[in-house]
């Protein structure tokens, strides 16, 4: 079986993340990675907190504390939350590691050796009224590209071009928001992007990036089409890795550190040793990574304005070192989550927050919609009435409601055990058929990392299982046929053992649920083969069985109501 290496965008440090984050990058992570896991792959999902940069300390300032403790208890707590939403992360770690501070002067130390990296004097921005030089993101304005009023000093949001302050029209400090900005010189560390463009080009072509989404090739495309510029590299920030005084021993003395989005990419290499330093006797993170073999297969997710610092920066990086690092196979990109037409948004509190969504409703609801509506070809709108829509209709209804009635009707008419009945008939096989059929069809979308399209095939098996009952009916057959009664619910069973296994990715919490309703021995997650799908025969007769709690409770128009009042809900909830 193959190696998958997965990692999804670092969320940063500054706050508690929303879903358009966790449905951006965190969560269809999470969901590919389960579903290779049990098709039997090696998998390793590696994450980390992103702390470093002018956001970490403005927040610290803002909260009293230290920027270490501050960091310290925000990474806890986003860890507490993804842990909520059931992400199996093999290791969450943090971008302030040590593990991460070697290996990204280790980095800076090779591209300096081998040319890629140079020392220039720069004019700066500099706040008077901030006493200070301003890092490039805090420094907004309007893009001089495609008018957006709120771009940032490195990228513009909206058209994700990468600027620089300068570039900016009617700049002014986002700490103060005076205009009141002169330059200033500075002396900064450059990575000399511009020798390596060929280079990135040809790593781009050959490495099968053709295969990627439209929206990833894209973006990396156009990135390169217009030229690769040479960038800054340090910052003149309190917080972060610092420049290493053997190499650059002026720089380091005045307190220079790595630009984040220098350090941020290093740290999935940085998160991986961390998880080997755990136990180093049985993991290997340069298996993984340094001189990783072809049964590596690498895949990173995230959102369309990280795509460029991983499918350019960072492979420009990882090349110049002239080391054998390994660099991404499949790069999935997705579009925005928006909230009722309008951004989410961290610094604004615009729209609803991991945290909050979990003290509303289970991890599973947010899991399932989510991925069902992930936006992957365009931007997607959430909103309660659709998700309302979505809970009550695919997972009350068409599964809860289908496990409920099933194992409640068999108890009351045929008591704990799975009933014998008679043999599987020509229904019977023609159901196998179907599923197996569908089962390909959701295999095929969850390998092509298509996640709305595997969530249409999984609502299609469920919906199977209301038809067959519909269509046997065995609350009319038990009237005159108790044996062919007990064939539909044996039937019926082993649909929903089957729907536990190939639901796992999705709604992993009640998958399990599901599965533990019936007492069978050693019985895991596996993948269910194309045999057992036709078959319909994994939970035999005699196996006892209980019936779980209700599993999803609907969402009613007073729940609507609260929701609506308390984060908003309106078409025009942006004006």
């Amino acid at each position: 079986m193959a190696r998958h290496l997965i990692t999804s965008a670092l969320p940063y440090i500054n706050g508690i993340k929303h879903l358009g984050n966790m449905v951006g990058s965190m969560l269809p992570a999470d969901v590919y990675a389960r579903y290779m896991r049990q098709r039997g792959h090696d998998v390793l999902y590696i994450c980390a907190t992103d702390e470093h940069g002018t956001p970490a300390e403005l927040a610290a300032k803002d909260a009293g504390q230290s920027v270490d403790a501050f960091c310290a208890e925000q990474h806890d707590k986003q860890k507490a939350i993804y842990e909520g939403f059931a992400l199996e992360f093999d290791y969450f770690g943090r971008s302030s590691s040590q593990e991460n501070v070697e290996l990204t002067q280790h980095f800076a130390r090779k591209l300096h050796e081998n040319g890629f990296i140079e020392e220039r004097a720069i004019r700066q921005v500099y706040s008077n009224a901030d006493e200070r030089f301003l890092p490039d993101r805090y420094i907004v304005g309007t893009c001089p590209h495609c008018g957006y009023d709120k771009a940032r000093g490195d990228q513009c949001e909206n058209c994700t071009r990468v600027l620089d302050p300068t570039d900016l029209i009617g700049a002014r400090s986002a700490i103060s928001g005076s205009d009141d900005l002169e330059v200033r010189e500075t002396k900064h560390l450059f990575l000399l992007q511009s020798k390596l463009q060929h280079e990135v080009e040809g790593w781009l072509d050959g490495n099968g990036s053709k295969e990627w989404p439209t929206l990833a090739s894209s973006i990396a495309h156009k990135w390169l089409t217009e030229g690769l510029q040479d960038r800054a590299i340090t910052r003149d920030l309190d917080w972060g890795v610092p420049v290493p005084a053997d190499v650059w021993p002026d720089l380091a003395a005045e307190g220079k550190v790595f630009y984040v989005w220098f350090d941020a990419p290093i740290e999935y290499i940085g998160s991986t040793k961390e998880w080997a330093d755990v136990d180093p006797e049985n993991r290997d993170w340069k298996s993984w990574w340094y001189e990783a073999d072809d049964t590596v297969r690498y895949t990173e997710f995230m959102a369309k304005d990280n795509v460029p610092f991983h499918s350019v920066m960072f492979p420009a990086t990882q090349l110049g070192t002239r080391e054998p690092w390994k660099k991404v196979d499949f790069l999935k990109a997705f579009n925005w989550l928006n909230y009722y037409g309008g951004k989410f948004s961290t610094s604004q509190k615009r729209g609803i927050f991991t945290d909050a969504a979990l003290e509303l409703l289970p991890a599973d609801y947010w899991r399932y919609f989510l991925m069902a509506n992930a936006p992957e070809s365009d931007d997607t709108s959430f909103t309660w009435e659709l998700f309302s829509s979505s809970v009550n209709k695919d997972l009350a209804d068409t599964l809860g409601n289908f496990v409920n009635r099933v194992l409640s009707f068999s108890r009351k008419r045929f008591g704990d055990d799975v009933p014998a009945g008679a043999a599987a008939g020509a229904v019977e096989q023609k159901l196998g058929e179907e599923i197996a059929g569908l089962l390909a069809e959701y295999e095929g979308h969850m390998e092509a990392l298509q996640f709305r399209k595997a969530a249409a095939s999984l609502r299609a098996l469920w919906s199977a299982g209301n038809s067959y009952l519909e269509e046997k009916a065995p609350w009319l057959e038990i009237k005159t046929d108790k044996d062919a009664a007990a064939l539909t619910l044996r039937t019926a069973m082993n649909l929903i053992h089957l729907y536990a296994v190939v639901s796992e990715p999705f709604i992993p919490t009640s998958a399990k649920a599901m599965r533990s309703a019936f007492a069978l021995e050693n019985d895991t997650a596996v993948w269910v083969t194309q045999e057992d799908a036709k078959a319909l025969a994994s939970v035999p007769a005699g196996t006892p069985f209980t019936v779980p709690p209700v599993l999803f409770a609907k969402i009613t128009e007073d729940d609507l109501a609260a929701y609506r009042e308390r984060f908003g809900g309106s078409e025009d909830a942006d004006a």
